[in-house]
């Protein structure tokens, strides 16, 4: 399995997978172990193993996330599986479009904070009542944690009518996500909800087309949190940005006001109003 690793990581180069160039003077041939682990979201290390035979028992996800790094065909990834010791004909189910109960319950815990779980394709897959409330302007924000019509953050950041003025740096949270979601489509080049999207917006919406030829791609490591509600004026929150382990692709936000602050009474109540 190591040797097959390496031969399709040598075939290669960081433009095949959406990384740029990659500059003038690598050493190595093909993909970095590095890229790849990027790529996968395989840990660099245990990535290292498998190639050096020191790891020989993978899991179905992780084979499969390597299949999708490493651009395999379908001869390929089911000798892939197969040098695994894993039937290449049952494809593991597809974590990213579920949230993790455990997660669900997190969100309920999350007060007073907007707490919000995105797919790869930003979509929002549950939120909680702060959330909910917050995001109501674009258009509603379901999921499992919530009813209504779910949210993508992508198309309402180019294409809703209200954006420009809901977000208060809107240039910066567009080019925030958008770079986001290039680095997805790089890790997840099958993700055909990722597909779907990008087609839908570079075809209808001339400020996504030119950003995205842009060719800049960046994770999602910060949320710019001051919005301008209809209701309940400026709200200015303190985001993280966490992975979802169970999840990978997943992206959990959770926006603090600070304690005390104009910003953490509108959101109690905009959540009570059920952010009407």
């Amino acid at each position: 399995m190591g040797d097959f690793l390496r031969a399709c990581r040598s075939r290669l180069t960081p433009a095949d997978v959406g990384l740029g160039p990659g500059g003038r003077h690598r050493r190595v041939e093909g993909l970095r172990r590095e890229e790849v682990s990027v790529l996968s979201q395989v840990g660099v290390d245990h990535y290292s193993r498998l190639e050096q035979g020191r790891a020989r028992h993978p899991s179905p996800r992780i084979v499969e996330a390597l299949a999708e790094a490493l651009r395999l065909d379908q001869d390929s990834r089911h000798h892939l599986f197969r040098l695994a010791g894993l039937d290449p004909g049952r494809r593991p189910d597809d974590p990213r479009r579920r949230v993790h109960p455990e997660l669900l319950r997190l969100l309920d815990l999350s007060h007073p904070s907007a707490a919000y779980v995105l797919s790869p394709s930003f979509d929002v897959l549950a939120a909680n009542a702060e959330a909910r409330a917050l995001l109501s302007p674009l258009g509603g924000a379901g999921g499992p944690a919530g009813a209504g019509t779910q949210l993508n953050l992508i198309r309402a950041l180019f294409t809703h009518p209200q954006a420009r003025n809901y977000y208060a740096r809107w240039p910066l949270a567009a080019t925030a996500s958008l770079h986001a979601l290039r680095l997805n489509a790089a890790r997840l080049p099958k993700d055909a909800a990722i597909a779907e999207l990008v087609a839908e917006l570079s075809a209808g919406t001339a400020d996504f087309a030119t950003a995205w030829q842009d060719g800049s791609a960046a994770s999602l490591d910060r949320a710019y949190g001051t919005v301008a509600h209809p209701r309940a004026g400026r709200v200015a929150l303190t985001y993280r940005v966490l992975g979802v382990q169970a999840a990978p692709g997943q992206r959990l936000l959770i926006g603090t006001p600070a304690p005390g602050s104009r910003s953490a009474e509108a959101l109690v109540y905009l959540a009570a109003m059920g952010g009407q």
